[in-house]
């Protein structure tokens, strides 16, 4: 049985710009404030080709490309459905 008919699928992982986030507080006009992987708190966007398709709610895991001129900021590039993210964890990727 291979490892896809387990139940186990292939997830987008992040770039080497790119860093694992959960969303924290939803902070109105298109903003979130996210907690990363790598301890930073930022203020995430949901960019224009998100918005309207892919709802984003508190609690879930989301790939953010922070800023290069301002580290306190970052774009949200991708959304985990839910049994993504419990995958994620399982494999060690996220706490």
């Amino acid at each position: 049985m291979s490892e896809n008919e387990r139940g186990r699928t292939d997830l987008r992982m992040p770039d080497e710009d790119e860093v694992f986030a959960v969303v924290e507080n939803m902070l109105g006009a298109n903003r979130v404030q996210v907690r990363c992987a790598d301890g930073v708190e930022r203020t995430a966007r949901i960019p224009g080709r998100m918005q309207k398709r892919i709802w984003i709610r508190e609690d879930d895991v989301v790939l953010v490309e922070p800023w290069d001129w301002q580290d306190e900021k970052a774009d949200i590039a991708w959304r985990y459905e839910k049994s993504e993210a419990d995958q994620l964890r399982e494999e060690g990727h996220i706490q």
